[in-house]
């Protein structure tokens, strides 16, 4: 039975981690269109989940978890918007580094990986269910 245990703390790590992964990749559509309130202030900057593997002592198995969220350091894109508060002197405002077909496709990959973590969840739960028929 220990063995099923961590099989399922090694799934549930990795559905935390790509719950995590999907709560970034919302704050950044979220803000895919938010500017800066006055000139000389930078917009929204897109966010990165930074994974790493770790240690679990008490299940003797390598998990996963977001570790940290690093800002993407590409640059802004210009949008030409003379009469918003925050344009230069050429007219043209910051927009956010978010591309939302990047952001989708992030989105999508993050809900496969989770529900492939899910699944092989449920594939320990009914192994440990037939385990429990078999010794009744």
């Amino acid at each position: 039975m220990d063995d099923l245990n961590t099989a399922m703390a090694i799934s549930a790590s990795g559905m935390r981690a790509q719950s995590g992964r999907i709560r970034i990749v919302a704050e950044n559509l979220a803000n895919a269109n938010s500017t800066a309130d006055a000139q000389g202030v930078d917009p929204y900057r897109r966010q990165v989940p930074i994974f790493s593997s770790y240690l679990d002592r008490n299940a003797d198995a390598t998990m996963v978890r977001m570790a940290r969220v690093e800002l993407d350091p590409t640059a802004f894109t210009l949008k030409y918007d003379p009469a918003h508060p925050a344009a230069n002197a050429e007219g043209y405002i910051e927009m956010p580094n978010v591309n939302p077909l990047i952001e989708m496709m992030d989105l999508r990959e993050a809900q496969r990986s989770y529900e492939a973590n899910l699944g092989a969840l449920d594939q320990v739960r009914s192994m440990a269910a037939s385990t429990l028929r078999i010794l009744e």
